[in-house]
């Protein structure tokens, strides 16, 4: 065969091997990495759905000791819990032993002590469920239902990175007022019938309380991390300067990310990959306000990149706020396993397992329809950068294979 001949012939095995792969990771079963991840897709889906007023049975273990067990250097929970709805209907019962400010931040927030010594963060409803948040795409309160609906997301995408959280009714007159710090009972007051309360924060104001219905707050329980590990605070890499006129480097330099890859630790280790998995998440939330982010301390790297802080997320269900994906599209690269679970959840799988997951909480409807229905418009959006990526630069620069699975110490 003639040397000519040859390359065309060799051009077009490649090309057919090259479209082969996009084949078989565009939701195909036919490579083992997608056969894996399709199994891990389907005992996701088989767990998905939680019991109302389930309770732990055949344990000595309080909920608290079981979920502070499942921590680990890459995840908060493991791919299996058949303990879930159980820790988190205590979550969303036990009793309140103590009542205080919330810890440091901008956003109003309550501290509580439950029944057997268990931190967790009070987030109070701010907002009617179809109240759409106007203006840049971080403005507005925290948004409580946005906890829940991330968390329940996390599971969905496999990622299990996110704290568990659930909604929560909980009456400030006999639940938390006998039980609260004098710090927090001087931030209560009453606007009309309506008990209110707001707190110690940056942008908390007397002017602008958190009020209940009568004495009847909804909120949010987010379970705070086991104090074994500690966690350690990052500037993100992709953070906005919020400030008019100001533009962040990756806002104007299209080759931003190859002097990110050049920064420890995402010159090495999976960091930088986390950090396009959260864009995406965060992309389908709507969440533009990540400027920093947590890891475990002392990880050397290893550690997830941990989902916390996820309130400022389904403010404006029509805005699709691409710039939050600009560690996605400058990089150009993602987690085959992501892909594949992207590609999983395509034609309304998205909205679909989202309401299933969300018909537990106590606080259900949790989204309204506008937002479910944003998820998959936006995962359409995702999808198509990855496959912009790998037409641009191809499938294997693209899709990178990373399944770094510490062991629990």
């Amino acid at each position: 065969m003639k040397l000519k001949q040859r390359m065309v012939v060799l051009c077009a095995v490649l090309l057919l091997l090259g479209l082969a792969k996009i084949f078989l990771l565009d939701g195909g079963e036919g490579t083992a990495a997608s056969r894996r991840d399709l199994r891990a897709f389907r005992k996701m889906e088989a767990g998905l759905s939680l019991s109302r007023g389930a309770r732990l049975t055949n344990t000595l273990q309080s909920p608290w000791e079981i979920a502070s067990q499942w921590v680990g250097p890459r995840e908060v929970y493991p791919e299996e819990t058949p303990e879930l709805a159980a820790v988190l209907t205590s979550l969303s019962s036990a009793r309140i032993e103590r009542a205080d400010v919330g810890y440091k931040g901008t956003q109003l927030k309550a501290l509580l002590v439950l029944d057997g010594g268990q931190k967790v963060v009070f987030k109070p409803k701010r907002y009617n469920r179809d109240y759409v948040v106007e203006g840049e795409p971080y403005a507005g309160y925290d948004r409580h239902n946005a906890e829940v609906a991330a968390f329940h997301l996390d599971r969905i995408l496999g990622f299990r990175r996110a704290p568990l959280v659930v909604g929560r009714y909980v009456n400030l007159r006999t639940e938390i007022k006998p039980v609260a710090t004098d710090q927090l009972l001087s931030t209560f007051l009453m606007q009309g019938n309506n008990t209110c309360f707001y707190g110690k924060c940056y942008y908390c104001r007397e002017s602008e309380p958190a009020c209940a219905e009568g004495e009847i707050m909804e909120g949010s329980l987010t379970l705070w991390l086991p104090d074994v590990w500690p966690l350690q605070k990052h500037r993100h890499p992709w953070g906005r300067t919020y400030r008019e006129g100001k533009l962040a480097r990756w806002e104007y330099d299209e080759s931003y990310c190859e002097a990110v890859k050049k920064m420890p630790p995402y010159d090495a280790g999976p960091r930088l990959l986390d950090v396009i998995d959260t864009a995406i998440f965060d992309y389908l939330i709507g969440n533009a306000d990540r400027h920093h982010y947590e890891s475990f301390q002392d990880d050397g790297g290893a550690s997830m990149l941990i989902l916390l802080d996820n309130a400022k997320s389904f403010g404006n269900p029509a805005l699709d706020e691409r710039s939050i994906l600009a560690p996605l599209y400058q990089c150009c690269m993602v987690r085959v396993s992501t892909w594949n679970r992207l590609n999983l959840l395509r034609s309304g799988a998205l909205s679909s397992a989202m309401r299933q997951a969300l018909a537990f909480d106590p606080i259900h409807p949790v989204l309204a329809e506008p937002h479910l229905a944003a998820l998959d418009r936006r995962l359409s959006g995702v999808i198509a950068t990855i496959k912009q990526c790998m037409e641009a630069q191809g499938p294997d620069n693209t899709l990178i294979e990373d399944r770094m699975n510490l062991p629990h110490p």
